[in-house]
């Protein structure tokens, strides 16, 4: 297979920032253009909920940039910021942007992201009303939060329950509405979504679970405050409303290009080298859907990891080369004082066993939640035990079967109990 002689990149993002370093780190020397309709280079989103609503101002605001200044010209990148991609001729291999020009390419790496998901309710129009997916999103929440004021989040997520451990500290109140039952009910058992639960009660947030706005007035000037009448009654009167409820695969380009896309979770469909249905396109990121185990369902996984993962998999599939399968997924969260920690991604039927006390005893708090499926760890949740999740991953990627009762004995450290079950996997050959 020939080497492409030019490659365009859409979106501006992380998977979009580690192509480029994974493209040339493969030796690749010809033409690549980014484009991207943010005025900034490529930045990590995880900050945006957490440390860059904390700082006092844009000149304390943390360094957030995937790659360092002078990385895109010194890796010979015609960077196009500001700007979108209108189409995509998949035939003509062409690429037409919002300033009317065009840019031509053999080969084409989709990271278009996600876009969050609305409601009628809030327009993102309306005075006080945020929605974090940005860095410009940030900032303009960050001036907003100001002490003494009531925010009220909709959704009990990560990203909504990040934003109100950030506004507690900055000396907010703040109230949650969340439709389900629990918090975080999609992807943590009944157990865990209790612990947490009363982590945010603790910190000072009041949660509304099982609750919707069934009544939504607007205020009547730009300083005034919403009210929300929940279906129980509650009426809560907010400063600033912010809508947290997930993302939507943005890809408006990838179906006028007549890429398929799935039709379960909208993500673009890519394979396990992330090509799309057409041969010489790829995607990589947030915008895409994959499949991940034996059910041969598509999903769609919105994580730092995911992006670097798929971007690196995605630039030596473009190359013509074979890259090393994605590692086992993780993903973290801060949030009320707990750093928390999750390794593979969470199915029905796992039975999940703790190691460590969640009673709120320890302090600070410090356990492991791990499902089981048939006594084979799937699904981990970690709290405060980074190092220790880091030990067990060797156990997860191969799929080991353990002993529960041995897992959650403390008197044995994690990292001697991993070593043990991997030991007796692979018996060591006699000298």
């Amino acid at each position: 297979m020939s080497s492409p002689s030019s490659i365009l990149i859409v979106g501006a993002g992380q998977a979009a920032a580690v192509a480029v370093a994974a493209l040339r780190g493969h030796g690749y020397s010809g033409r690549i253009s980014l484009v991207g309709d943010e005025a900034h280079p490529p930045y990590e989103r995880p900050p945006l909920s957490k440390d860059l609503l904390v700082a006092a101002s844009p000149d304390t605001e943390p360094a957030i940039s995937v790659k360092p200044a002078g990385f895109y010209e010194e890796s010979q990148v015609d960077l196009k910021l500001g700007l979108s991609v209108t189409h995509l001729d998949t035939n003509g291999k062409v690429a037409a942007l919002s300033d009317g020009s065009t840019v031509g390419f053999d080969k084409c790496l989709l990271a278009t992201g996600g876009l969050a998901r609305t409601l009628p309710d809030f327009p993102e129009t309306a005075p006080n009303v945020f929605y974090l997916r940005t860095l410009d999103d940030a900032r303009h929440l960050r001036a907003a939060m100001q002490p003494g004021k009531h925010v009220v989040i909709i959704g009990a997520g990560f990203l909504g329950l990040e934003i109100a451990s950030t506004a507690l500290g900055k000396g907010l109140t703040a109230s949650v509405i969340e439709y389900a039952p629990r918090a975080l009910a999609r992807v943590v058992p009944p157990e865990f979504s209790g612990w947490l639960e009363a982590q945010a009660a603790r910190a000072g947030a009041t949660l509304h679970l099982g609750q919707a706005a069934r009544e939504v007035v607007a205020p009547a000037a730009s300083q005034g405050a919403w009210q929300l009448t929940l279906n129980n009654g509650t009426v809560l009167s907010a400063d600033l409303v912010v809508v947290a409820v997930g993302l939507t695969a943005n890809t408006a380009l990838a179906r006028d290009a007549s890429l398929s896309v799935d039709t379960q979770n909208g993500g673009i469909v890519v394979d396990s080298q992330c090509r799309t249905s057409h041969g010489d396109i790829f995607a990589a990121g947030d915008c895409t859907s994959q499949i991940r185990d034996a059910s041969g369902a598509g999903m769609r996984l919105e994580s730092w990891q995911n992006a670097n993962e798929q971007a690196r998999i995605a630039a030596a599939a473009m190359l013509g080369e074979t890259a090393e399968p994605a590692a086992y997924p993780w993903f973290w969260t801060d949030q009320f004082g707990h750093n928390i920690q999750m390794l593979g991604l969470p199915q029905a039927g796992l039975r999940y066993v703790t190691r460590g006390d969640t009673s709120g005893g320890a302090t600070p708090a410090k356990f492991i939640m791990v499902g089981l499926l048939d006594n084979i760890p799937v699904h981990a949740i970690a709290v405060n035990a980074g190092g220790d999740l880091r030990a067990l991953r060797p156990v997860f990627e191969s799929r080991l079967a353990i002993d529960p009762s041995q897992f959650t004995d403390t008197s044995v450290t994690v990292r001697a109990f991993a070593k043990q079950v991997l030991a007796q996997a692979t018996p060591v050959s006699p000298a």
